[in-house]
């Protein structure tokens, strides 16, 4: 009875917010009495709950609140772990696992104090249902592509999930944490029918800190305490339940958290985070930040973008790829990398809320290597390398011109395209001073923001000279980057190393790191260290800068300590004081 009450007197306090109206809780201490979370989020609705469909931010911070993971994370380290040996690893199955000799079987081992919340237990059934409806071809998911990397999932018992991959590899225990339990005993057997299931958008049987609560389009999502949470630092859930507000924009986003509308949001606009920070020095927000796990790059076509070739032909053999007239040369590229001043890059395209990038890999990462420098704003020395690589200005009209230049006519002038994506002010501010820096050596930048569909097509067709993008990386962090850089990834029409980057020395090295014996962080970061000191010698791309990550709560919320890419992990233990 107790329990209906309060979930009614929640229900309320999400009208009144939906009205426009803050109602503070009267935090107390207890189950469930430790106030109401309340963050804001712009975009779309969520089209779906269900784990293995949703790609959304809002599906997916609902999902981390009221679903189990598979494997426990580290937040401290970012990596895998079991539960039972570390507080900080709650909320997940696996208590332990063992490897086979051939590093191809992993077995996990269940807990068995966790029930759905209809009392059901959690079971390895609820793992194998989810690898079971990704693999069956006829669920709208994106991941089928964990079959590259995994072979078979078993469920022998209850308590047991044997994972066999295709081949060794230290990334084995990621996979598998990519198949999120879900609840096989209320979703349908006939898996055609889960892509409309009426769980999918009412996941009323849930097995989190969390219960969900209710789905307002265009108004909130809300979840609700769950105090069958096992994990509770506290021993039990403090906050009432957790609000996922809808607002129209960015700055809204922003300004609601400033006037005590919302009282956690999650990265915030670059423009508007020294307003955050201003809040922070009176008191009024803690404020948490770190380096990012997004990163933006200036890619080279390194081929004859004339003629663009598949990396391999059908047997495996390597295809000539020809030489870009200017970007086939490393010196050149070399040169660009010299002249283009990051650090200024940071300040115009993100106010200062960027890291240097030195190499391909994040500043964030277990694996980044803290020893190697990023190269130089050096515009004198990259002028003495462009007219050793033959660019020089011959005829005085301010344009470098080939003059024994290896890949390019003589007179050809050192101009070229630098698309990016329309719309995205943070891209084209980037291209605007990276045009800017290069016109005073004389090489002429034609940027262009174009429509981003259109600038796929053109980057996956390898008809390019240049492209400011960005990547992701994932979490928990896997530094692999195989798939971006390796000629089976050079595919004309559908490849992700679209500038026929190859160099068989930085692959043998990634799969050393993907296969060294006992997998230990240590080993494959040393590995690691050789590809990211060679990337930055090869310069397939132009490294730039990870934009930096930014928590903050409202001063009136307790307990709030994130860490890196981890802003909710021991929310079970928050309470929102009056």
């Amino acid at each position: 009875m107790e329990k209906s009450i309060r979930r009614l007197l929640f229900l309320g306090l999400l009208a009144a917010l939906v009205m426009g109206l803050v109602v503070p809780a009267a935090a107390q201490e207890g189950p469930g009495q430790g106030g109401i979370i309340i963050e804001g989020n712009f975009g779309s609705d969520p089209s779906t709950f269900n784990p293995i469909i949703c790609t959304d931010t809002i599906c997916r911070r609902i999902n981390q609140l009221t679903l189990p993971a598979f494997i426990g994370v580290d937040p401290a380290t970012a990596t895998l772990a079991p539960v039972g040996e570390n507080p900080r690893v709650r909320g997940a199955l696996v208590t332990g696992w063992e490897v086979s000799d051939d590093g191809l079987v992993y077995t996990f081992t269940l807990r068995d104090d966790w029930t759905w919340n209809d009392g059901t237990p959690v079971t390895s059934a609820d793992y194998l249902y989810a690898w079971n409806a990704i693999m069956s071809g006829v669920v709208d998911t994106n991941l089928g592509y964990i079959a590259d990397a995994i072979a078979n999932v078993e469920a022998p018992d209850p308590l047991t999930v044997v994972v066999t991959l295709h081949q060794p590899d230290c990334n084995g225990l990621l996979y598998a944490s990519f198949i999120p339990p879900m609840p096989a005993h209320i979703l349908p057997a006939d898996f055609a029918e889960l892509n409309d299931a009426a769980w999918n958008m009412n996941p009323t049987v849930t097995a989190g800190a969390f219960s969900f609560g209710q789905f307002r389009p265009g108004e909130l999502t809300s979840v609700i305490a769950d105090q069958n949470f096992p994990d509770a630092e506290l021993g039990y859930v403090s906050p009432e339940g957790f609000i996922l507000k809808q607002v129209p924009d960015n700055t809204v986003l922003v300004e609601q958290f400033l006037a005590g509308e919302t009282n956690v949001i999650d990265n915030p606009a670059v423009e508007r985070r020294s307003d955050i920070r201003t809040q922070g020095d009176t008191g009024e927000a803690q404020v948490y930040t770190y380096p990012g796990d997004r990163w933006d790059y200036m890619a080279f076509n390194l081929a004859d973008p004339a003629n663009p070739q598949n990396g391999l032909d059908e047997n495996g053999n390597p295809i000539d790829q020809g030489h870009h007239p200017l970007f086939g040369d490393v010196r050149v590229r070399r040169a660009i990398a010299l002249a283009v001043d990051v650090d200024a890059i940071i300040d115009g395209a993100v106010f200062g809320e960027g890291t240097r990038m030195p190499s391909v890999i994040t500043p964030g990462s277990w694996a980044f290597d803290h020893d190697l420098a990023p190269i130089p704003y050096d515009p004198d020395a990259a002028r003495v390398l462009l007219a050793e690589a033959g660019w020089t200005d011959e005829d005085g009209n301010g344009v470098l011109e080939a003059h024994g230049a290896p890949y390019a006519e003589d007179g050809t002038e050192l101009r070229f395209v630098l698309y990016t994506n329309e719309g995205n002010t943070r891209r084209g501010a980037i291209g605007t001073i990276i045009q800017d820096q290069l016109a005073q050596l004389g090489i002429v930048v034609d940027f262009q923001a174009i429509d981003f569909n259109t600038l796929l097509d053109i980057i996956d067709n390898q008809a390019f000279d240049a492209v400011i993008l960005g990547w992701r990386a994932g979490y928990p962090d896997d530094p692999d980057v195989t798939q971006l850089f390796s000629a089976e990834s050079d595919v004309v029409g559908s490849g992700d190393n679209f500038t026929s980057y190859s160099n068989p020395e930085v692959l043998n090295l990634l799969y050393q790191a993907r296969t060294v014996p006992g997998c230990a962080a240590v080993d494959r970061a040393a590995i690691y260290a050789d590809v990211q000191r060679i990337m930055q010698e090869d310069l397939p791309y132009l490294w730039l800068f990870a934009i930096d990550g930014m928590y903050a709560a409202r001063a009136s919320v307790e307990n709030f300590s994130p860490y890196t890419a981890q802003l909710y992990w021991n929310v079970d233990s928050w309470r929102v004081t009056p």
